[in-house]
């Protein structure tokens, strides 16, 4: 097997684990999302902590906390994950699922719109439409549904900002995120230690702790096969694929938790689909002419 039918098997797999986490989480319906937060958290340090045992790459976190300016930013992209971790979660428990598949539709876009205004980045008429389309949509279920669809926003715009802020973190994908639940890990454990002075789902039983503890599995998993994808596959590749996780959880949401699904979500799923149509055959066009320059 060739690296890239490794990594395009390793991009599949993270995006499907991404995609059906949400089946994982209604399990734990009944306790309250900051709790699985936290024990996520927890959970996921334990496991990054033993791969780069393992890998004998502890070293590198502990260089990571001794840079002042890789700190910085990192207790920045901590709090853009931990706040797009729990936004996934309430929407599971909340009955919000098919919102999040949206949030993570239109990410893409998001993060096209935020190149814009805060790099200064000029996309193409194929760019802009797509990013006018999203907005649209987002303008159309607002009216339509009589609310803002904020969890989908909250989602997008949570990640897209942790992307931006990973721009500028010259460390791997896999110990910046050790790094990040590093710094997560003392607050959800206070948090943890003060809830069970009353409650706490953990130890409740042993099938919800078992649950609560593999928590970190799901989290820590599709991250290390995304890291491991990304190193063997062209970006469009990636980008393509990565569109299976929004699919599934759409499917999710409305074929097994039997979300509505009106017909003011028909239009605006068909704009975002058709605003990203657009973006990602303008992405790989791009791709193939810079491909061929660098040909000649």
């Amino acid at each position: 097997m060739t690296d890239a039918q490794k990594g395009l098997l390793a991009i599949a797999g993270s995006s499907t684990v991404w995609g059906l986490s949400g089946l994982y989480y209604k399990l734990l319906d009944g306790i309250a999302p900051l709790e699985i937060l936290a024990h996520r958290t927890l959970w996921s340090l334990v496991f990054f902590i033993g791969l780069l045992a393992i890998q004998g790459r502890l070293a590198a976190l502990r260089a990571g906390l001794r840079q002042p300016r890789s700190l910085r930013l990192l207790l920045l992209s901590s709090l853009m994950i931990s706040i797009n971790w729990f936004g996934f979660i309430f929407a599971i428990s909340a009955g919000f699922a098919t919102e999040a598949s949206l949030g993570y539709y239109i990410f893409p876009l998001v993060a096209a719109g935020m190149g814009v205004l805060l790099l200064g980045e000029r996309p193409g008429a194929a760019q802009w439409t797509a990013i006018a389309l999203a907005s649209v949509a987002v303008l159309i279920l607002t009216i339509g549904l009589g609310s803002v669809p904020w969890i989908a926003l909250l989602l997008a715009s949570s990640f897209g900002i942790y992307g931006l802020i990973k721009r500028g973190l010259g460390i791997g994908p896999v110990v910046s995120v050790a790094l990040e639940v590093v710094l997560l890990a003392p607050i959800a454990l206070i948090y943890l230690v003060w809830l069970h002075q009353s409650a706490g789902a953990f130890g409740q039983s042993l099938e919800v702790s078992l649950l609560l503890a593999f928590s970190g599995v799901l989290t820590a998993l599709p991250l290390v096969l995304f890291s491991y994808a990304s190193k063997r596959l062209r970006m469009s590749t990636l980008g393509l694929v990565q569109y299976l996780n929004p699919t599934l959880q759409f499917a999710v949401a409305v074929l097994v938790f039997a979300e509505p699904f009106t017909p003011v979500h028909t239009v605006a799923f068909a704009l975002i689909w058709t605003g990203l149509a657009i973006f990602t055959l303008s992405r790989l066009r791009q791709e193939r002419r810079s491909r061929k320059a660098a040909i000649v």
